[in-house]
């Protein structure tokens, strides 16, 4: 679904990323990961076209997407949930999940507050909370149900449960399984990798801008020293 060939990437006349390469099947659930300032987020904002791709090729269903605006590449189906969540402070819950909301795909099926407040129920207790009244956690799960709400083929996830309390993570993680059992693709980043390894299909590892490794799950459980040396765990 998701094909990224050879991108590369600068920031000024910095170069940020050198010939990344991965892919993302229909219902997979996928991995960056690497140690801070690998290139992790900047491969994320090259997929969104944040950041304008140098040389090489993306291709979403089908369509090359590199030179495309981003709100183009997000109705494509592409959701993303950036680090920093971004959510509006000065409207409430609810009016955050449906800001965005748009059904540009036309699926049968489109995602409504109901069916945020069952992946995150504790959301259903705040939908008259402005965004700024919110924990980091739920200000996260907002994130989650807002990005969900434009009825995306691949949910993009920057730091998905960074600097948040560990019963609010195993809410999110609890999320992101439902998620994958009704078959949307994920792209994740995070740095729990043992929560990470309980949901992903496939992992690529970065290191200075480049992939240094991918594989399945089993292979990466298989290897320890690649957790050692790339990902300092």
């Amino acid at each position: 679904m998701l094909t990224v060939d050879n991108i590369s990437t600068f920031y000024g006349a910095s170069q940020a990323l050198f010939g990344v390469s991965l892919r993302i099947d229909e219902s997979a659930v996928v991995t960056l990961l690497g140690r801070n300032g690998m290139g992790k987020s900047t491969t994320i904002r090259s997929i969104m076209g944040l950041t304008p791709v140098h040389s090489g090729t993306i291709h979403f269903s089908g369509i090359k997407t590199q030179h495309l605006p981003s709100y183009k590449i997000a109705r494509l189906g592409l959701g993303l949930v950036p680090e920093g969540r971004q959510i509006f402070p000065n409207l409430t819950v609810r009016e955050n999940i449906i800001a965005t909301a748009a059904n540009f795909r036309r699926s049968p099926q489109p995602y409504g507050i109901d069916d945020i407040l069952t992946i995150f129920p504790r959301l259903g207790d705040r939908l008259n909370n402005y965004g700024n009244q919110l924990s980091g956690g739920e200000q996260q799960m907002l994130a989650i149900g807002r990005a969900l709400m434009i009825n995306p083929k691949l949910l993009i996830l920057d730091e998905a449960t960074e600097g948040l309390a560990p019963l609010i993570r195993q809410e999110i993680w609890r999320g992101l399984k439902i998620l994958k059992a009704k078959g949307l693709a994920i792209l994740l980043v995070d740095k729990n990798i043992d929560a990470l390894m309980a949901i992903a299909d496939h992992h690529y590892i970065m290191e200075k801008g480049t992939i240094a490794w991918h594989g399945g799950t089993d292979q990466l459980r298989r290897r320890p020293q690649l957790r050692s040396r790339y990902l300092g765990v």
